[in-house]
């Protein structure tokens, strides 16, 4: 008995020891190959497979010795996929911690007011951190996004989004795209009874041309209170910047009178009612604008060149606001 009693006594002090020893291993940081170590975790991996992938990655420890630690953690089962950066200093704790909720290397990316979706796909080429999806044209995107034979422009609503670093491109574009759901919904909820627009569609489209013709704040109910009073009157809506989008690439930056003549399907000079698609992001200012247009009895505007508008009743009073500010008479 005294000597049943002296092993396991002995049993318990080595136990004890290696309880001991495993605690103090699991705060000391780990050694790691380089700095970066990345970390990619697949779906579906198991807490053996991360292990490994660990190891693979620069890690520099026995992968079944982290393997245990997963599963006497307790948390062998809850770790998340997803790309991870392990600076130096990471403890095999604050990697489980990491790995458990989530923690993954995030990058973020903003889409500005007012831009084609040209414009965001370039930005989006431009981050060096995301996994780039090329050779795809705008209605292969959608189709990727689960929208076949939408039109990619106006469909994504502009704000800064943050997603796991070498995530797709098309994590951000999906992203965006039910951020903007969620807004033209909410938009088109608070529309005026009296509003002309029969569709959300109708207001998106309307939205992205306030957004065009004005960033002053103080003027976006204003145009589209122009805009809706054509609308009403089957008067054609002579904007400018669906002009300049139906040219596309061949505008050189100068419009001229052979543009407002050159037939598009968004040329809104020869063409009556709203052209067929938005032409650029609009923001939840010129969403509201458009479906709730200040109360006016203008049928015109000019640009005053510092951003604001003159607003005029009739075509004579328009033309002497252009002469003024556009002529310089």
């Amino acid at each position: 008995m005294r000597k049943l009693a002296l092993f396991i006594f002995f049993i318990l002090l080595l136990l004890g020891g290696l309880g001991a020893y495993g605690l103090w291993w699991t705060q000391q940081p780990l050694k790691l190959q380089h700095a970066p170590v990345e970390l990619t975790v697949p779906r579906g991996a198991s807490a053996q497979g991360v292990a490994r992938a660990a190891v693979a990655a620069g890690v520099q420890a026995p992968p079944d010795v982290l393997h245990l630690w997963f599963r006497l953690s307790g948390h062998g089962r809850s770790l998340k996929a997803g790309y991870y950066e392990l600076e130096p200093g990471t403890t095999p704790r604050r990697l489980l911690e990491r790995l458990v909720n989530g923690e993954q290397t995030l990058v973020s990316i903003t889409f500005i007011e007012g831009w084609t979706f040209h414009q965001m796909r370039q930005a989006l080429a431009r981050q060096p951190l995301l996994a780039q999806t090329e050779g795809l044209t705008a209605a292969q995107i959608m189709e990727q996004l689960g929208r076949p034979g939408m039109a990619a422009e106006g469909r994504f609503f502009p704000d800064t989004y943050t997603v796991a670093k070498k995530s797709s491109d098309l994590a951000v574009l999906r992203q965006a795209m039910r951020a903007m759901d969620n807004m033209l919904e909410a938009a088109w909820s608070q529309r005026d009874p009296a509003t002309p627009l029969r569709t959300a569609e109708e207001a998106l489209i309307l939205a992205s041309i306030v957004e065009k013709e004005t960033g002053l704040e103080s003027d976006r109910g204003k145009v589209a209170g122009v805009f809706t009073n054509r609308i009403r009157r089957g008067m054609r809506l002579q904007t400018d910047p669906t002009v300049i989008y139906g040219l596309g690439p061949d505008f050189e930056g100068r419009l001229r009178r052979q543009h407002l003549d050159t037939d598009t399907p968004w040329n809104t000079y020869t063409r009556a009612g709203l052209p067929p698609t938005p032409i650029a992001m609009p923001g939840r200012a010129s969403l509201l604008a458009a479906v709730q247009p200040e109360a006016t009895t203008a049928l015109y505007f000019v640009s005053r060149g510092d951003g604001s508008s003159q607003f005029s009743d009739s075509l004579p009073e328009h033309n002497r606001a252009v002469d003024r500010y556009i002529r310089g008479r």
